[in-house]
């Protein structure tokens, strides 16, 4: 019952027929009838023609998130756990501050400091925003000033609206 059924299989497929004829010729090919393995290639050419290409949508492809752990907010708030100096690659020499934040999800994030001087110290309150500090590896984060525990920089006259500074009293 098994190998007509197989036969029958075989004969329907076009590509198979190849297969057939060379067992028919030659008898020291044949193989048992219990035999249950495929006399043809188990799948066709997969390879699609030059207008199905051309026509055909490009897989569109996901972006990594620069900032993953804001989860598509634009800002969190945190509570900083530590502040450190690190030191910038290579062309770059200067003494970058940095705050080690733990985030009202719980996760553990480094920001930059950005700014002249700052009052910021274990367990201020702060917000975090995106932006990486080019650099400083592995710091995707910066601290929002003039917001929370953290001041904005005293005596800033440009840029204001960066670094949480009010605008100069005129006289």
């Amino acid at each position: 019952m098994f190998p007509v059924l197989r036969l029958s299989a075989q004969l329907t497929r076009p590509w198979a027929a190849s297969c057939l004829l060379q067992r028919a010729l030659s008898p020291s090919l044949a193989r048992p009838a219990l035999s249950f393995s495929r006399a043809f290639h188990p799948s066709l050419p997969a390879s699609a023609t030059l207008n199905q290409a051309t026509r055909r949508k490009a897989p569109q492809k996901i972006k990594a998130r620069k900032s993953p752990l804001l989860e598509g907010n634009t800002q969190k708030k945190g509570v900083v756990s530590q502040i450190f100096i690190g030191k910038p690659k290579k062309p770059n020499s200067a003494k970058r501050k940095i705050a080690k934040v733990k985030l009202t999800t719980g996760k553990t994030v480094q920001a930059y400091i950005p700014g002249e001087g700052h009052n910021l110290q274990d367990h201020s309150v702060v917000l975090i925003r995106g932006g990486r500090t080019q650099d400083l590896p592995g710091v995707r984060y910066k601290v929002v000033r003039g917001t929370l525990d953290f001041s904005g920089v005293v005596g800033r006259v440009t840029a204001r609206s960066k670094y949480g500074a009010k605008r100069p009293k005129q006289q």
